[in-house]
């Protein structure tokens, strides 16, 4: 049978752009697909929810497409979520809404339904209704590879009720190889007749291998987009899988104005967004985490490598299949439940400046003068993390906090000479291990939204940042002051500087704090004096 190639850049690709593709693109890309082989283009979604703006493609509408220039050569087609067909509303309300004219009077040949397992019986009367219309239609499964031999059997066999056009499944975690597809299409095969499809994503580099083994296996309709353009590290890509089609049918192929669009559009986009699979879509699509979790991460600022991976290391544990901001945050600031911890830092901090040092580059451009002053007043120095900037003997203590950096950093704390205070008694065994030579002083941590509470031998802090661990610490203590150096702030309206912002708010808001004064140029909301000059 023909294989069909179905590009779906404008719909999966919208979720780096919120659909927003300009029309001298999307004239571009119709001329480009043509011209490269493919049969099928799925202009964007059609769908009723309209939270936040979204571009023209979000929604496809048929008089959107009407001002397009679509060829007769192209099947144009539309996706839409099952998840608003099994609400509240009956589906063929929203089907109304949706299609409010027949096929033959619209723009749209093909409607797509993407599904998940437990929503797809109640999906599945839609076909009728969109067949009833004059529609083709097709039915994505995603995440079948959860599934076991009889419920995808099962799935098929009820999908064989149906007069769908094609029956795709989708690698929504990126974790299949070309066995597993093999695989789930012999289950499928068992129970249904009519034409396969399958979505791949690159998680692990895959792509466009399990794109090849399914068509070997008798698929015939391949999903790809430009550039893998797609949701999280993304999907086959058009420009490839274009190119073994081509060697499929035996004929010839035109990449040139493809490549064009590319050059123009794709490319300074991919750089701008980073699709693509990297070493954090890869542990995700091996752990069967949704990879929304780390395109969310990579487009933020506020997480650095540490907090991808210990997210990453939470969710393989406890579970991500399914996306949400909140389960995110909480992955994040990772320690929770009762805290541990032995030792009281009021014997050490109690009516003493301290001064903390942060990575920011002040440390190191006024290191001169931030020496002088540690050498003349004496406060207790405390450096977060692995900080060196200024003479070792200088430095009378080390916090740190975050296990994957603690892991990360473990030889080189071994080898510094200050001792060390980190919430110990709560770290994962295998960063306790790590630190077995290093001298400890354990104190506790416990992380809750909005809140400050300072114990004998451990902490509540809003977050899991190292700053505000500190701040706890040296309150705990009971110490006179907390002077702050190395605490630039990051350049324009990055988000960090709102997070620190928001531990510093939440500090002061305390009755039982301590004065928190910058003594090096500061971004951040506290008092600020100057290093080189005499200050109270």
């Amino acid at each position: 049978m023909k294989t069909i190639l179905l590009d779906c850049t404008l719909r999966d690709g919208g979720y780096y752009n919120a659909w927003d593709f300009s029309p001298e693109l999307i004239n571009d890309y119709l001329i480009a697909m043509q011209a490269a082989g493919v049969n099928v283009v799925e202009l964007g979604l059609r769908s009723l929810n309209n939270k936040g703006f979204k571009g023209a493609c979000a929604f496809t509408t048929d008089d959107f497409l009407r001002d397009l220039p679509l060829s007769a050569d192209l099947t144009i087609g539309v996706m839409m979520n099952g998840s608003e067909l099994v609400g509240d509303t009956p589906y063929h309300k929203v089907l109304e809404q949706l299609f409010p004219v027949r096929a033959d009077e619209s723009p749209v040949d093909l409607v797509r339904i993407a599904c998940h397992v437990h929503e797809f019986e109640k999906a599945l009367p839609a076909v009728t209704w969109l067949k009833e219309q004059g529609y083709k239609v097709g039915f994505n499964l995603m995440q079948i590879a959860d599934c076991s031999e009889q419920e995808v059997k099962a799935l098929a066999r009820s999908a064989a009720e149906y007069p769908m056009e094609v029956l795709y499944f989708a690698d929504s975690m990126g974790g299949m190889d070309p066995d597993q597809a093999a695989q789930i299409i012999g289950w499928l095969r068992t129970e249904w007749l009519g034409a396969l499809g399958i979505h791949t994503h690159d998680n692990q580099g895959l792509a466009l291998s399990n794109t090849l083994r399914a068509i070997s296996e008798g698929v015939t309709w391949v999903d790809a987009t430009v550039t893998g353009m797609g949701r999280g590290p993304g999907n086959a890509l058009t420009e490839q899988v274009a190119i073994e089609v081509a060697a499929y049918r035996k004929q010839p192929l035109n990449l040139v104005p493809l490549m064009t669009l590319i050059r123009k559009y794709f490319g300074p986009m991919k750089e701008a967004y980073g699709w693509g699979s990297n070493p954090y879509y890869y542990l995700s699509g091996k752990y069967n985490i949704h990879p929304s979790y780390v395109q969310e991460m990579l487009s933020d600022s506020r997480y650095d490598e540490e907090d991808l991976l210990a997210v990453i290391e939470h969710l393989r544990v406890e579970g991500g299949k399914k996306f949400s901001l909140n389960t995110l945050d909480a992955a994040r600031h990772f320690y929770h439940g009762k805290p541990q911890g032995t030792w009281s830092p009021s014997s050490i901090f109690a009516e003493r400046d301290v001064l903390l040092l942060g990575t920011g580059p002040g440390v190191a451009n006024h290191r001169t003068a931030l020496e002088r002053y540690i050498r003349e007043e004496k406060p207790l120095v405390i450096a977060l993390n692995t900080q060196s900037e200024i003479d070792a003997e200088l430095i009378d203590l080390r916090v740190a906090c975050h296990p994957v950096r603690l892991l990360a950093d473990c030889k080189a704390h071994t080898e510094l000479p200050q001792p060390l205070i980190t919430p110990y008694s709560m770290l994962p065994v295998d960063v306790q291990q790590a630190l077995a030579d290093k001298e400890i002083l354990d104190f506790g941590l416990n992380v809750q939204a909005d809140t400050f509470e300072f114990n004998e031998t451990y902490c509540t802090t809003p977050t899991s940042l190292v700053m505000a661990y500190a701040f706890a610490i040296a309150t705990s203590g009971k110490a006179k002051r907390l002077l702050l150096a190395g605490f630039d702030g990051y350049k324009g309206e990055d988000p960090r500087n709102f997070e620190m912002n928001e531990v510093v708010k939440t500090y002061t808001k305390k009755s039982n704090t301590i004065p928190v004064i910058a003594i090096l140029p500061s971004r951040y909301d506290v008092s600020k004096q100057s290093v080189y000059g005499a200050f109270q």
